[in-house]
């Protein structure tokens, strides 16, 4: 009785939470299908009293999103293929290779996570500066191709693969490089899957970075794209939610199809470390 108790209550929770954390994608569903004198009437109602698609088809119009949409792919892809390149290669020298000072360095790495982003953003303006990178499609990829936490989660998992593998492998004569890809890749598929979703998931909503290395129309991403919009529909909201709703769309997809890889991989990773 107990047990079932207990379990009542949990779910009873994520019930709950499951309803905040939905609510409001609900309403912005509802709206983008609102006609503009519905938008804001009390009280408010969830459901259109007319289903208004072409909303979706003003808010394409009303600004380039094939543009936006191009560099948003562009630059997600980009960046993850960089991360993914950076983090494998990091993250099999720390676990798998034995250098002087190994350790030192990936504790340095890792205290370096304790600074937030926020206080490097002057210091890479300047440098991208300095370098005629500002808006550029460099500026927006090339600083975020390596990241630490990436790095230690993915060294966490290729520790938990025997060493035994490796040094059989040396004994047929397999290098370090060719292990990597044909053994160590392999093995930690559900983890890379797991750092290429949150990585496409991450550059794609980015929008600090994106907003102030940027500076012209050609070179905005959606988030960006969809600030800007905001001043160029002014009060339509159901116009501006219907564009929020294109944006997020493919992410939403891609959570629900590729969900169970982030929850295995990083707990897996995190667990068997």
């Amino acid at each position: 009785m107990k047990r079932f108790i207990s379990k009542s209550i949990i779910y009873l929770l994520l019930i709950i939470g499951a309803i905040f954390i939905l609510v409001p994608f609900i309403w912005m569903l509802s709206t983008s299908l609102k006609q503009s004198n519905e938008v804001l009437i009390m009280p408010p109602k969830f459901i259109p009293s007319k289903l208004m698609w072409e909303n979706y088809k003003l808010a394409l119009e009303a600004a380039p999103f094939k543009r936006y949409f191009f560099n948003s792919v562009i630059v997600t892809i980009s960046i993850t293929i960089g991360e993914l390149i950076t983090t494998i290669l990091a993250a099999y020298a720390f676990s798998k290779i034995d250098f002087k000072g190994r350790d030192i360095i990936f504790t340095i790495l890792v205290a370096t996570m304790m600074v937030p982003t926020e206080v490097l953003t002057i210091p890479n303006f300047v440098t991208l500066s300095k370098l005629n990178w500002i808006n550029t499609y460099k500026a927006l990829i090339v600083p975020w191709c390596a990241s630490i936490y990436t790095i230690y989660l993915l060294k966490q998992h290729f520790m938990s693969i025997p060493k035994e593998l490796n040094h059989a492998a040396k004994i047929d004569g397999c290098t370090d490089f060719k292990f990597l890809w044909l053994v160590m890749v392999p093995l930690a598929t559900p983890a890379i899957v797991t750092l290429i979703i949150l990585k496409v998931i991450s550059s794609w909503n980015s929008f600090m970075w994106p907003l102030i290395v940027t500076n012209s129309t050609e070179m905005r991403t959606l988030p960006v794209a969809l600030s800007a919009f905001v001043d160029e529909v002014g009060t339509d909201y159901n116009i501006l939610m219907a564009a929020t709703n294109i944006i997020i769309l493919p992410i939403i997809i891609l959570y629900i199809k590729l969900q169970k890889y982030i929850i295995s991989g990083v707990f897996k990773s995190e667990i068997k470390g």
